[in-house]
C-alpha cells in the first residue's frame, strides 16, 4: 500500500486530542455502576495514563507517524479496515480447510480417546506393578524364611545323618578275620560301640533299638578276636631255624588287642597271660637248647687250675697235648678281635653248622654269641611288648620280666656254674667287656628292660672270678719253689712273660671298651700304685708316663672341640695355608670369622666352666685332673693367640669385627680363674 500522508501535529496537541477522543468515547458509554471498582470518578488520577501515553510516544512507529504528520484516526481506521479483511481471509481459509480442521479435530479426538484408554491401562500397569512390588516383598520374606528354614534342617540333617551312619548296623558287618574287610569293620563297630556308649549317657530312645545288635556284634568280634590270636600265639611254639621268635607278625593286629582292651578285659586279660605263659617257655627252652649245643662246639681242652705260674712252663706243654686250634694261656692273639664291632654284633653261631664243619671256638666267642642272641631278642620282644599290649615304664618291665625272667635265671645258673671253674682270665676279661659294650647297645637302643638286673648280675659273676684268678697267679708266684723254675739265665723268664702278657691284654681289651676319660683315669691309679712301690725311673714308670701324657694330649682336644671346635680348625687351616702363602683365600670367609668372634665371646666362660665341671666329675680326687685342666686352658690360650695372630695378618686386618676380640691379656687373667682344687 502507498504511505499515508498524516498531518502533523504536535505533542501537546495530539495530547490533547487524544484526550479528548478518549473523554467523548467515555461519554458515549452506558452508565454502569461499578461499585468500588469505578475508576470513573473525581477521584481517579489519570496520572498513570499519561504515563502509558508518555510511553507510547516514545515508540518508534508513534514517533514515525508523528513525524511524518499521519491522521492517527484516519490510520486507525485504515488499520481497522486492513484488520477487517485479513480476518475475512481467515474465515474464507478457515471455511476451505473445515474438511481438514474437522478431520484432525476427529483424529485429535481419537488420539485423545487412545490416550485415554492407555492412560487407563498404565495406570492399570502401575497398580499391577504395585500389587507385583508388594509380592516380590511377601515372596523375598518368603525366601529368606525359607533359606533359614533350610539351613536349619541341613544342620539338623548332617546331626542326624551322622547319628543315623553311627546307629546304622549292616547285617554283614563282621566278615572272617582272615579277609582285610574284618579289620576295617571292626573299626567301625568299635566306633558305634563308643558311640553308642556316648548316647546312653544322654539317654538317647534311638540307642536302645541297636543295643542289643551291637552287643551280639561285640561278643562275635571277641570271640573271633580271641581265636584268632590264640591260634598264632600256639603257632610260636613251632622249631624254629634261626632262634628267632616272630612275635611282630602280631603287630598288624594289634587294634585286635586294643578292642578287646577296650570291650572285654578279661578276653585281653586271657590273652596276654596266654602269650606271656607261652613265650616264656618258648625263650626257655629254644635257648637252654641252644646253649647247650654251643658248649658242644667249645675247645675241648681248656685252662684248669695248674694253668697258673708255679709250674715249670715246659712241663706243663709236654704233660699235656699240643693244643692246636687255641692260643696260649697268657697271650691274647686274635682273641680280643672279638671286640670289635662287625664281631660284637655280628651273626649268632649256628651249633649244627660248626658241628659239621668241625670248627670250635673259645668260650668267649660262645659267650658273646650266646648273649647277643638274648640281646637281640630281649630288645625286640620289649619294644613289642610296648607297642603290643600298650604298657610302658614299670609295666613294661614288669611284664619283660615275666617272660625272660626263667631264661635269664637259667642263663645266671649256667654261668655261674660255668665260671666257678673256669681258669681262663682272657675269656673271663673278655667277657666282662663284652657284657659292657652289650649294656651300651641296650642304652643307646633306649631299652631298660635288661640294664638294672641281668647285665650288673653277669658283672657281679664275672669280676670276682676274674680278680680270683689273678689273685691265684700271684699266690702262685709268691708261693714257687725257686728250684721248680729251671736255670736261671739272663733271658726274660716265662713268668715275667706271662705277667707282661696279662698286663698287655688286660691294657689292650680296658682301651677298646672304656672311654678316653676313664682309660686315663685308670693309668693314673696304675701310676699312682708304682711310684709308691717302684723307682722314679724305673721303666714301668717310665713307660706309664708315656702313656699317661701322650693320652692326656689328646683327652685335651677332644675336651675343646665341642666348644671351641670352629675356631680350632680355623686356625689350623690358616696356619697351614700362611705357611704355603695362600692366606687369600680365606679373604670371603668374614661371615665365618665374625661368628667365631662374637660366638667365643659370649659363651667362652660357660664353656671354660662346663669343662672344668666335666673334668672334675671324671678325675674327681686323681692327680692329673688338675694338669688336664691346666693343659687344657693353656692349650686354649694357645689356639686364641694364634687366631689373634691370623687375624692381624694383612689379609683379615681391615675387618671391622677385629674390634670385638678379647684382648688376650684379659682373657688369660680371667682363664686363671677356672683353676680347679683337687
Amino acid at each position: 500500500d502507498p504511505p499515508v500522508h498524516l498531518p502533523l501535529y504536535s505533542s501537546c496537541t495530539l495530547k490533547t486530542s487524544i484526550l479528548t477522543s478518549i473523554k467523548s468515547e467515555y461519554e458515549t458509554l452506558p452508565t454502569i455502576n461499578l461499585g468500588e471498582l469505578d475508576l470513573t470518578t473525581d477521584e481517579f488520577i489519570l496520572d498513570e495514563v499519561d504515563i502509558h501515553i508518555q510511553a507510547n510516544l516514545e515508540d518508534d512507529l508513534v514517533k514515525e507517524a508523528l513525524k511524518t504528520g499521519v491522521d492517527l484516526r484516519q490510520y486507525s481506521k485504515q488499520v481497522e479496515t486492513e484488520l477487517q479483511r485479513i480476518e475475512q481471509a481467515s474465515i474464507k481459509d478457515y471455511i476451505k480447510e473445515s474438511q481438514n480442521i474437522a478431520s484432525l479435530h476427529n483424529q485429535i479426538t481419537a488420539c485423545d480417546s487412545i490416550l485415554e484408554r492407555m492412560e487407563e491401562m498404565l495406570s492399570g500397569f502401575q497398580s499391577d506393578l504395585s500389587s507385583i512390588s508388594s509380592e516380590i516383598q511377601t515372596l523375598q520374606q518368603q525366601s529368606v524364611s525359607m533359606n533359614v528354614r533350610l539351613k536349619n534342617r541341613q544342620a539338623v540333617r548332617s546331626h542326624l545323618s551322622q547319628l543315623v551312619d553311627e546307629l546304622v548296623v549292616p547285617s554283614t558287618m563282621i566278615s572272617p578275620v582272615t579277609e582285610q574287610e574284618f579289620l576295617e569293620q571292626l573299626h567301625e563297630l568299635n566306633n558305634k560301640i563308643n558311640f553308642a556308649k556316648e548316647l546312653s549317657f544322654r539317654e538317647t530312645l534311638a540307642c536302645s533299638d541297636i543295643q542289643d545288635i551291637v552287643d551280639r556284634l561285640k561278643i562275635k568280634a571277641v570271640t573271633k578276636i580271641r581265636e584268632f590270636i590264640l591260634q598264632k600265639i600256639y603257632s610260636f611254639r613251632k622249631p624254629m631255624t634261626n632262634y628267632q621268635i616272630p612275635q611282630n607278625t602280631l603287630l598288624k593286629y594289634r587294634f585286635f588287642y586294643q578292642f578287646l582292651l577296650a570291650n572285654e578285659r578279661q578276653v585281653a586279660k586271657e590273652i596276654r597271660d596266654e602269650y606271656v605263659g607261652t613265650m616264656s617257655r618258648i625263650y626257655y627252652s629254644y635257648f637252654k637248647s641252644y646253649s647247650g649245643r654251643l658248649m658242644k662246639v667249645q675247645y675241648e681242652e681248656v685252662a684248669d687250675k695248674d694253668d697258673l705260674m708255679d709250674l715249670d712252663l715246659a712241663a706243663r706243654f709236654f704233660s699235656k697235648p699240643s693244643l692246636k686250634s687255641r692260643n696260649t694261656i697268657f697271650t691274647l692273639g686274635q682273641r680280643g678281635a672279638i671286640l670289635s664291632p662287625t664281631e660284637l654284633e655280628g651273626p649268632i653261631l649256628i651249633p649244627h653248622t660248626a658241628q659239621r664243619g668241625d670248627c670250635r671256638y673259645p668260650y668267649e666267642t660262645l659267650f658273646r654269641s650266646q648273649h647277643y642272641a638274648l640281646l637281640d631278642n630281649g630288645c625286640r620282644e620289649f619294644l613289642f611288648l610296648s607297642d603290643f599290649f600298650m604298657v610302658a615304664g614299670n609295666s613294661a618291665l614288669d611284664l619283660f620280666n615275666c617272660i625272660m625272667g626263667k631264661t635269664l635265671s637259667m642263663f645266671l645258673k649256667s654261668m655261674s656254674t660255668y665260671v666257678s671253674d673256669c681258669y681262663d682270665s682272657i675269656a673271663i676279661f673278655l667277657c666282662i667287656h663284652i657284657i659292657l659294650r652289650f649294656k651300651a647297645i641296650t642304652a643307646k637302643r633306649n631299652i631298660p628292660a635288661m640294664d638294672n638286673r641281668y647285665w650288673e648280675a653277669v658283672l657281679e659273676l664275672l669280676w670276682p672270678r676274674f680278680e680270683m684268678i689273678l689273685e691265684m697267679n700271684i699266690q702262685s708266684i709268691r708261693d714257687t719253689d725257686p728250684q721248680k723254675l729251671g736255670v736261671l739265665d739272663t733271658r726274660p723268664h716265662y713268668v715275667s712273660i706271662n705277667t707282661r702278657y696279662i698286663y698287655s691284654y688286660c691294657i689292650c681289651i680296658f682301651f677298646k671298651t672304656y672311654p678316653l676319660h676313664e682309660f686315663l683315669s685308670s693309668p693314673d691309679a696304675s701310676l699312682c700304685s708304682l711310684n709308691e712301690r717302684a723307682a722314679d725311673d724305673s721303666k714301668e714308670v717310665e713307660g706309664f708316663q708315656q702313656l699317661l701324657l701322650a693320652r692326656t694330649q689328646e683327652f685335651i682336644e677332644e675336651i675343646l672341640s665341642p666348644p671351641f671346635g670352629g675356631m680350632i680348625a680355623f686356625v689350623k687351616e690358616s696356619e697351614a695355608l700362611m705357611e704355603k702363602g695362600q692366606l687369600d683365600r680365606l679373604k670371603n670367609d668374614e661371615a665365618r670369622i665374625t661368628q667365631l668372634i662374637r660366638g667365643f665371646s659370649s659363651t667362652w666362660k660357660q664353656s671354660v666352666e662346663a669343662l672344668s665341671q666335666d673334668v672334675m666329675r671324671s678325675f674327681n680326687n686323681f692327680k692329673n685332673g688338675t694338669s688336664i685342666i691346666q693343659g687344657a686352658l693353656t692349650q686354649l690360650i694357645q689356639y686364641y693367640h694364634g687366631f689373634h695372630k691370623v687375624l692381624s695378618q694383612p689379609t683379615f686386618r681391615s675387618l671391622a669385627v677385629r674390634s670385638e676380640l678379647i684382648n688376650l691379656h684379659h682373657l688369660m687373667v680371667e682363664v686363671k680363674k677356672h683353676k680347679p682344687n683337687f
